[in-house]
């Protein structure tokens, strides 16, 4: 049957080819120096080559991988119309998953959905996503933007991503590793990173609050607040890792689930972390949205890190030097509990005991005490 009437044609159904092949110019510099010495070919191939004979150096090599995305934190970037910075989001929650096991990221591809390719805005993301790679010191190999008009408006997308790690069979971190007198280490984070959107968009909506309002406490907007990008730990964790005087037993990212739950992950069942309050005040942001929503303790460190984005197991002789390896890379540290037999411990009465999380039937870890006033 033949139609009649209007030509119909994939530009009329919303989809520009020609603004994805600008998008592609416009980012081709930047995704050029997130590379590394292993990867084959170039940018614009149907898929990403890594040569694989690195890996003979290892004994037993082991690939690690992860998939995440930035979550509703993307509403912040369209309502801003600033796109640099959710690329670090994208990358920090992807490479960083994978360090937690002490492999080292190799390479990475991207996904952006969106409802019009805007090549500015795409190559503002991917600018944002390699840049975050070269830091990281991890490939961008490749990545797809797909255009779904009808099922996305015009200005809005979502961004995810996938990456690839490698580490010796005999070096891979994790509860195995820990001992009872273990300390735990904080991580201080740039803020909310990329977790407990839903909950913080919901707390200033419901307060009227405007993405351009001055917040005192912050220094600056509340957008720009919000908006802050993800800190990226890889680099600084492997480093962390391969200095000399530091024998770190686990990491553990804390991400959606809050510090107890993602600490426990990392946990053998026969130990229990107990964690102080009173070892670090959280920055302002999680306080001010905590009383703007009258949000209970408990539910707000379950959503949001509080101000800690990493935290390491390791032995208290190694607590020094690895702060000072922290530190001279621009992290700040302090230790925030210790790990006891849970056979025997001694549990502060009435407060929640976590016990393992995400389907991993890990360790215990009880949070106590209060933030400084």
């Amino acid at each position: 049957m033949s139609g009649q009437g209007e030509q119909i044609t994939y530009a009329a159904a919303g989809v520009d080819v020609e603004a994805g092949d600008r998008a592609v110019e416009l980012m081709k510099a930047d995704v050029r120096r997130a590379t590394r010495p292993e990867v084959l070919g170039g940018l614009g191939g149907f898929a990403g080559m890594f040569d694989a004979s690195a890996l003979t150096r290892f004994r037993r090599p082991v690939l690690a991988s992860s998939t995440d995305g930035v979550g509703t934190k993307v509403a912040i970037a369209q309502a801003l119309d600033r796109h640099d910075t959710i690329g670090f989001d994208l990358v920090g929650m992807v490479v960083d998953d994978i360090v937690v096991c002490g492999a080292e990221p190799l390479f990475m591809t991207d996904y952006i959905a969106c409802g019009k390719v805007v090549p500015e805005r795409i190559a503002a993301i991917v600018g944002g996503i390699a840049r975050a790679c070269q830091q990281a010191g991890v490939a961008l190999v490749g990545g797809e933007t797909a255009e779904h008009p009808g099922l996305l408006g015009p200005d809005e997308y979502d961004v995810a991503g996938a990456a690839t790690g490698v580490v010796e069979y005999a070096d891979v971190l994790g509860p195995g590793r820990v001992a009872v007198g273990d300390v735990v280490l904080a991580l201080e984070s740039s803020g909310l990173h990329s977790n407990g959107y839903s909950l913080v968009r919901r707390i200033v909506s419901a307060a009227g609050w405007e993405l351009d309002r001055d917040v005192p406490e912050f220094g600056r907007t509340l957008g720009e607040e919000l908006l802050t990008p993800t800190r990226v730990y890889a680099a600084d964790l492997l480093a962390l890792i391969r200095a000399d005087g530091v024998d770190v037993h686990s990491l553990s990212h804390v991400t959606g689930g809050g510090l107890a739950a993602n600490l426990a992950r990392v946990l053998p069942d026969t130990v229990l972390a107990r964690v102080d309050r009173s070892t670090w005040t959280p920055p302002p942001v999680f306080t001010t949205l905590q009383q703007l929503g009258n949000v209970p303790r408990d539910d707000i460190e379950r959503t949001l890190n509080m101000g800690v984005g990493f935290v390491a197991v390791l032995p208290a002789d190694s607590v020094d030097s690895a702060s000072a390896v922290l530190a001279e890379r621009g992290i700040r540290s302090w230790a925030i509990g210790e790990v006891q037999s849970l056979e025997g411990a001694s549990l502060a009465p009435g407060v929640e005991v976590v016990r393992g999380a995400k389907g991993v039937d890990g360790g215990s870890v009880q949070v106590v005490g209060d933030h400084p006033a």
